[in-house]
């Protein structure tokens, strides 16, 4: 073998690519993203929060789930039932302002009453007399300027930096990770799960199910060379899964499905589906469905 084909115990490709310009609402499903240190490029780059500037997710208002994004040169469009479209300037911010994201207290932008009042009124539509109320939702941006690291429990000597992710920049799952599981949901009699329920950023084929538990790290060839993707943590589970994307309606049957099989004890029980990367090498390198990707089995 030499140096240009090493001799990896997997060989896999990007199947999909998926990002999540405004945290917990719907993604972007692309066919190329630019990898940035903070992961791909405008993913979790906007964030719902309360009046207390505190985070909000799917887990209080599953009707974020039907938020959807376009992307687009300047802008993203937001778009959801009833409500017109509301178009965000990607370049174009207002009031600096300081927010809650899980422990973190980060530094972000405002992002205006119009935005405020649209996704107010989306996710707790107006009562009785309630035309002049304070929009209980703002829309924020994440600043640059702010450094918000991933845990150096699982990064190590790395400083692996986060915009409004739940804790680390990619999230990887394998696409026979979840035909696995719409086998068991199928033999429950239950409806398959589309993958957008997990929210991946970079879904592989060509590998066995959750075989990205075991690997070291993605080596991603692109047109510039090779990214690295270390694999960190498997990522624990909330009730998001449980969310069809399609209705935004909850039903536990994608959990109880999980519960059965994916919990974890090297991660203390905790319902475990994908895993966690960090960014080592290749920013600024754009990943593409169908690269390949070669890895290696981690030994601990």
């Amino acid at each position: 073998m030499t140096d240009s084909a090493p001799a990896w115990d997997v060989q896999a490709r990007i199947s999909r690519l998926f990002v999540y310009p405004i945290k917990s609402c719907a993604g972007v499903e692309l066919r190329e993203a630019v990898l940035t240190e903070t992961g791909l490029d405008l993913d979790r780059a906007w964030m719902v929060v309360d009046t207390q500037g505190r985070f909000m997710s799917q887990r209080e208002l599953p009707r974020m789930a039907l938020i959807r994004p376009t992307l687009r040169s300047n802008d993203v469009v937001l778009r959801a039932p009833g409500m017109l479209a509301l178009h965000l300037q990607i370049e174009v911010v207002e009031e600096p302002v300081t927010v809650q994201v899980w422990k973190d207290t980060v530094k972000a932008y405002d992002m205006g009453d119009l935005a405020a009042q649209w996704f107010s009124d989306f996710l707790a539509p107006p009562g009785p007399g309630e035309s002049s109320r304070k929009p209980p939702y703002r829309l924020v941006r994440f600043d640059p300027e702010q450094q918000r690291l991933s845990n150096k429990r699982w990064t190590g000597e790395v400083d692996a930096p986060n915009q409004f992710s739940d804790g680390f920049p990619v999230l990887v799952l394998s696409q026979s990770a979840v035909e696995g599981l719409n086998q068991r949901l199928q033999e429950a009699g239950a409806p398959a799960a589309v993958i957008e329920r997990f929210r991946p950023n970079v879904v592989l084929e060509g590998i066995e199910a959750h075989d990205e538990d075991n690997m070291e790290a993605l080596h991603i060839t692109t047109g510039e060379g090779q990214a690295v993707l270390r694999l960190v943590k498997p990522c624990p589970r909330c009730p998001i899964p449980n969310v069809d994307p399609a209705t935004g309606e909850s039903h536990p049957a994608v959990g109880d499905a999980m519960q059965a099989y994916r919990a974890l004890p090297a991660m203390d029980g905790a319902i475990c589906f994908g895993m966690n990367a960090i960014v080592i090498e290749g920013v600024d390198q754009v990943l593409r469905t169908g690269q390949a990707v070669g890895a290696n089995y981690r030994f601990d």
